[in-house]
């Protein structure tokens, strides 16, 4: 003679079974979007320090307002000057050059695969790393920095700001 009990027991670990599938599923899925939130956050936090960074290079450029003004911020060889470390200074020529040094030196240092140029360019957009384009055509200073937003090795990820004295 069966009981009552005895029936019933096949049935509740088959539900036990569906419901640790269904668990399963939603902690794949809280997974999955604690994952994606933090690669966004991350990007988010390296496209601020993008700009952080072209901010930084606008006023270097206000600052020294003669080197703008000769054309020293045109795609400028990058170049440390002790001398403008001084109190006693250095050209507006060598400030430019020892302003883009210190800038490219924290794109690579902060970004990754960071890149940057400042050049004086008419059309700024589609601009790679590898063919910036750059023109010198008109007075508007482009302000460009790349960064390898997803690690791949390519840095595909851009901001390009303007500067006009």
């Amino acid at each position: 003679m069966m009981t009552v009990n005895s029936a019933q027991r096949g049935a509740t670990l088959i539900e036990v079974l569906v419901s640790l599938i269904i668990l399963a599923g939603g902690v794949l899925g809280v997974s999955a979007l604690l994952t994606t939130g933090l690669r966004v956050n991350m990007a988010s936090y390296l496209r601020t320090q993008a700009v952080v960074y072209s901010q930084d290079l606008t006023e270097r450029m206000r600052a020294n307002a003669a080197g703008v003004q000769a054309g020293d911020y045109d795609n400028p060889v990058a170049a440390l000057t002790a001398n403008c470390l001084q109190p006693a200074g250095c050209s507006a020529a060598q400030m430019a050059a020892h302003d883009v040094s210190e800038w490219t030196t924290l794109l690579a240092t902060n970004l990754p695969a960071g890149t940057g140029l400042v050049c004086i360019d008419s059309d700024p957009t589609g601009a790679t790393p590898a063919a910036p384009g750059c023109d010198g055509v008109g007075e508007i200073h482009a302000i460009h920095i790349w960064w390898d937003d997803d690690r791949d090795g390519v840095a595909e990820q851009s901001i390009v700001s303007s500067f006009q004295p």
